[in-house]
Parts: C-alpha cells; sequence; structure tokens
C-alpha cells in the first residue's frame, strides 16, 4: 500500500467520522429540542382572564399561555445532562472510530515485522550453517566450490523471500499471474534445509510423483514448504526422517510433510495454525508460533489449504493443498 492509498483511507476515514458526529449530534439535539418543546405545550395552560385579561401590555386576546417554571425547569435540567452524557457517547464512539485506522495500520507493522522475522530466521540458520560446513572444508584443504554456489543460492533465496513479503503486504497484486513448477520448489525448499537436517541428525527424503504448475510465484511456494519442512525437523529426534511427497489429487497438488515426532500434545491440531500457537511439545529450536499460521494465510489467498492429516506417537502429516493452474 502506498502513501497516497494511505491517505485517501485517513480522508475517507475522516469524512465518515465528521458525517456520523454531525448527524449523530443533530439527531440529539433535535430530539431535546422535541422533548422540550412537547413537555412546553402539554404544561401550559390559558392565561385567566380574572388575572387582567392577559400579560402585562398585551391585548387580552385569551390567546396567552403559561408556562409554570417550578414544573419545566427540572425538566429542562434533566434534558440538558442527557443531551451532555450522550454527545460524550457520541465523541467517545467517534474517537474510536478515528483511530481504528491507525490501530490497522499498527497492527499490519507488527505482522509484517514479525512475519519477516521468522520468515528470514530459517534461511539465516541454514545460510549459519552453510557457513560452518565452508569452514571446515577449507580448514581440512577440501574443495569448497560446490558450497560457494550453494552459499550464493542461499543468499539469493533470502532476498526473493523479502521481496515476496514486501510484495505480499502491499496486497500481493504484483504476483497475479504467476505460476511455480510443484516439484522445482519443493526441490529448492528441501536442499536449503539439507545442512539443517544434517546438524539435526534427521534424514531428509522427497518423493514427487507429479510436476504440476500451481497459481503461486515459485519463491512463495517455496517458503511455503519451507515453513513446514522446518517445523518437521525442529520436532523429528536425532536419527528420525522427515519426508516430503507431492502427488496429484484431481485438481489439486497434495504436498504431505511427515515428520517422526511424539505429535501435537496440548492443542488441538487445528489451532497449530493460529498465531503464536504453540503446542507443549516445542522442539529444537525455540519457535513462536508464525511459520504454520503464515502457510495458512497464503494457502488459503491461493485458493488451497492446509491440514494436520493424521498426528500421533508415531509422527504427524501435514498436508498443503493447492489448486493446478493448469
Amino acid at each position: 500500500m502506498s502513501d497516497a492509498d494511505d491517505r485517501r483511507r485517513v480522508q475517507r476515514a475522516a469524512v465518515s467520522i465528521g458525517l456520523y458526529v454531525g448527524i449523530a449530534s443533530a439527531i440529539v439535539i433535535a430530539s431535546g429540542v422535541g422533548i422540550l418543546i412537547t413537555v412546553i405545550l402539554l404544561n401550559r395552560r390559558p392565561e385567566s382572564a380574572e388575572h387582567g385579561g392577559g400579560f402585562p401590555g398585551g391585548h387580552g386576546t385569551g390567546d396567552d399561555f403559561v408556562i409554570d417554571a417550578d414544573r419545566v425547569l427540572p425538566l429542562v435540567i434533566v434534558l440538558g445532562l442527557i443531551g451532555v452524557v450522550l454527545l460524550g457517547l457520541v465523541a467517545w464512539f467517534a474517537a474510536r472510530r478515528s483511530v481504528r485506522p491507525l490501530g490497522d495500520a499498527l497492527r499490519l507493522q507488527r505482522n509484517f515485522v514479525a512475519d519477516a522475522s521468522h520468515e528470514l530466521r530459517t534461511p539465516l540458520t541454514a545460510l549459519t550453517s552453510r557457513i560452518q560446513v565452508l569452514q571446515r572444508r577449507h580448514d581440512r584443504r577440501e574443495s569448497i566450490d560446490d558450497t560457494i554456489v550453494a552459499l550464493r543460492q542461499d543468499a539469493a533465496m533470502m532476498t526473493d523471500v523479502l521481496n515476496d513479503l514486501l510484495l505480499a503486504a502491499e496486497g500481493g497484486a504484483a504476483t497475479a499471474g504467476e505460476h511455480a513448477r510443484v516439484a522445482s520448489a519443493v526441490g529448492t525448499a528441501v536442499e536449503s534445509l539439507r545442512p539443517l537436517a544434517d546438524d539435526a541428525g534427521v534424514s531428509l527424503g522427497v518423493e514427487i510423483r507429479t510436476d504440476a504448475l500451481v497459481s503461486l510465484p515459485e519463491v512463495t511456494l517455496v517458503r511455503l514448504v519451507i515453513a513446514l519442512v522446518d517445523n518437521a525437523l525442529q520436532h523429528s529426534p536425532r536419527g528420525g526422517a522427515v519426508t516430503v511427497s507431492v502427488t496429484r489429487e484431481v485438481a489439486h497438488a497434495a504436498i504431505r510433510v511427515t515428520d517422526q515426532g511424539s505429535g501435537i500434545r496440548g492443542i488441538e491440531p487445528d489451532a497449530v495454525f493460529e498465531r503464536f500457537a504453540r503446542s507443549s511439545e516445542s522442539g529444537r529450536r525455540r519457535g513462536f508460533g508464525l511459520g504454520l499460521s503464515l502457510v495458512r494465510d497464503v494457502a488459503v489467498r491461493a485458493g488451497g489449504s492446509v491440514a494436520v492429516e493424521r498426528t500421533s506417537d508415531a509422527g504427524t502429516t501435514f498436508l498443503l493443498r493447492l489448486p493446478i493452474s493448469r
């Protein structure tokens, strides 16, 4: 969203609040005046001819009326107090509505910072592991050419991830019409996480049975797979295995990520997709409950879904389904 969009949004909010305050205040004042006039009319009485035929200086036509101030004045005071209270409530509600765009902007800003930090955390960890491998190979006088290539790919992926997050923060319009091959995206994600799997002592396997196209930018699909595989690695025991399988289910590409952890505990399986939700089993690295939430948000926007297909003491399988574009 650009600065011009923000200004238009603030201007629309200001006009809306102005109209609301004006209309609500007019209704309160008109209602008070109407009630007051009604009370006056109900409490009037004609001036008696025996009291001089009218007000002093009048013509004694019998059209003059008397209002008892001791009966009307308390009501006027009560109506005034009620009007003050109602106008105060109008001002309070208007103030709440006026700061709502600011609250939404702050929430979006916090979410973006949290999401960007989370999305860059795993590539940074993988990059650190790759650098350690490079250092060990260099110390042993081994060839480091392939490791340098992998490092450049990791750095490029971090740039792509950051760009993808910025585009998503602007509404994702720039990514419309892009497609990704599932097999290629899954392969890229798995290879980027292989250093983490090696450090954790977890084997990482891939089974690809389709090379369908889905309506997502490749970097976005890579992000989704990385989040699911990284979550599986965190919850797999040393010596365990994580398997990523890709199949076709009618009009959808199905990506399954299976680990051999202890299953989801202390929380309903569907609740793991809520922001900041974490199961009682925390995994190797401290998580912040954002990765799976981001997967669900992107999958739903793309017309797909993500769910816990099964979970038990033998492990958990996450199923990501995305519509095939062609």
